[in-house]
């Protein structure tokens, strides 16, 4: 039971989804979220609000660009992607409090998400594999 209290409690402390990104930027809350991705993947498509500091650059960047006492939440592609908990080591490193958010850009866009290129916003697209899609309510 010690085990699994210790091991749920610090990956919930490290981890976050998409789900709780959204709800967190649609509330306000204090944080930076950062695209750890290369540059045609940024060009391709992004989370709205993120900033672009690919995972190579985060050593010499961030302590210029980001105050240390602001958390930051990293994303990469996907779960099949480990740039997100490359981001989050060097971030780790640098002492600032970080999570990767679990699902990448892959789920956060399939949820739904608000996305956008150099161009402006993305369509967005809700995914019935990953969430529970409901028709639009006549009214």
């Amino acid at each position: 039971m010690t085990d699994a209290l210790s091991y749920f409690s610090t990956k919930l402390a490290l981890e976050t989804d998409p789900s709780d990104v959204y709800e967190a930027q649609k509330a306000g809350e204090r944080f930076v979220l950062v695209d750890v991705r290369g540059e045609e993947a940024w060009a391709q498509g992004r989370i709205v609000g993120a900033i672009h500091m690919p995972y190579r650059e985060i050593a010499e960047r961030a302590p210029r660009e980001i105050a240390a006492s602001t958390p930051v939440v990293v994303y990469c592609w996907s779960p099949g992607c480990n740039a997100g908990a490359k981001g989050a080591l060097e971030f780790a490193k640098l002492g600032f409090a970080v999570r990767e958010m679990i699902g990448g850009y892959e789920y956060w866009v399939r949820e739904g998400q608000p996305t956008e290129n150099d161009e402006g916003a993305l369509p967005r697209v809700f995914d019935a594999q990953v969430m529970v899609v409901r028709a639009p309510v006549a009214g």
